[in-house]
């Protein structure tokens, strides 16, 4: 079933195995339904797009639509389509629907503030989801340690170019949203192991730009670019996610230019595809099964009017330690991909028939999945 590990969240984590059932935490005296038990308020649900990861309809939305179902939470999940006034004012539609709990992916930390401000008068709990909103004010925050999946795209970069035996590599950054505070902490990640390598001469720092709100095509045009300004000497390409990645991919190939390490993020079927046929270096699965049932376990509790156990992880805003969950992120490369994809099919977040389509079916059974 493709929901089977929806709630499947470390306890250690989060506590998750007394939140899961009926989000079972201290009762804060909430009404009741039959039963004795807290009758819940609404959730809603904001993403902010569709274009800068498949993952946010492909995954998130379903796996969300299916935990609150279990729970018997009434839920919305509405998404922005890259329009920060759109988002707040679908957020203010919730409350006004009668929504106590909204779980945010902010478009960026101003309009996610203002977001957040107007909940908090209204007595709405706010949960930070994936993203951070930096001085906003959320009640909580869940995603993976963003740092850390950028050190793993780092390393990852630099055992693929080590692997072909690069001589002073020039490697290309195509950075994430410089409105999105995961991009920063991504970047953080890998240049903390690029830089010392550019500082040693190992390798050899290229062209380095932020891609706006995640574009794919915007970063198919910078990536044209940053050949055009390098007479095609591009060693490398750290790509902060998959779309990004695949965009340099595609100029690669455009160009008739031989295939070079290039990374991603978020395990997209495209992803694991250009994997299993070479053109990418790697990537790193998060997992939304893991990310949904966390953020839902504390909807849950918190639409039932109860407090749920506190995480053991802050996060600092600008202004205040955020209660945080923070995932474990998995890097994903050709010499672990069959039994990465396996747990990838195994959780529920691709299908094999979603990785093994056409042309990759073929490398599948080559390499096992």
């Amino acid at each position: 079933m493709r929901f089977k590990h929806l709630f499947a969240v470390p306890v250690a984590v989060v506590a998750a195995g007394s939140l899961v059932a009926a989000g079972c935490g201290s009762d804060d005296g909430g009404s009741t339904g039959t039963g004795g038990e807290a009758k819940a308020g609404k959730v809603a649900v904001l993403l902010p797009d569709s274009k800068s990861s498949a993952r946010w309809e492909g995954q998130d939305r379903p796996f969300f639509e299916e935990a609150f179902k279990k729970a018997g939470v009434d839920a919305t999940i509405v998404n922005a389509e890259g329009d920060p006034a759109a988002q707040r004012t679908q957020a203010e539609q919730a409350i006004t629907n009668g929504a106590k709990v909204l779980l945010l992916v902010n478009l960026d930390s101003g309009s996610g503030a203002a977001i957040i401000a107007n909940a908090k008068k209204q007595g709405v709990k706010v949960i930070d989801y994936d993203r951070l909103t930096l001085n906003g004010g959320s009640d909580y925050y869940v995603s993976f340690d963003n740092t850390k999946v950028g050190k793993l795209q780092g390393k990852g970069l630099v055992d693929c170019l080590k692997a072909k035996g690069a001589t002073k590599p020039v490697v290309a950054e195509l950075n994430g949203s410089p409105t999105d505070n995961n991009a920063t902490l991504f970047a953080k990640g890998y240049n903390s192991v690029l830089d010392p390598l550019y500082a040693d001469g190992t390798f050899v720092k290229g062209p380095n730009q932020s891609v706006p709100e995640w574009d794919n095509q915007k970063a198919l045009t910078i990536y044209e670019q940053m050949l055009a300004k390098t007479n095609n000497q591009i060693d490398g390409v750290l790509a902060a996610n998959d779309g990004l990645g695949n965009a340099a991919i595609q100029a690669q190939k455009a160009r008739k230019l031989v295939q070079i390490p290039i990374t991603g993020q978020d395990a997209t079927a495209q992803g694991m595809q250009n994997i299993l046929s070479g053109d990418q270096c790697m990537t790193v699965y998060k997992s939304a099964t893991e990310e949904v049932g966390a953020a839902a376990a504390l909807a849950v509790a918190l639409a039932k009017g109860q407090t749920p156990p506190k995480p053991t992880a802050t996060t600092d805003n600008g202004t205040a330690q955020v209660p945080s969950v923070l995932l474990n992120p998995v890097a994903v490369n050709e010499a672990n991909i069959a039994a990465q994809a396996k747990q990838i099919i195994a959780d529920g977040y691709l299908t094999r028939d979603e990785i093994c389509q056409g042309k990759y079916a073929a490398l599948c059974t080559k390499a096992g999945i």
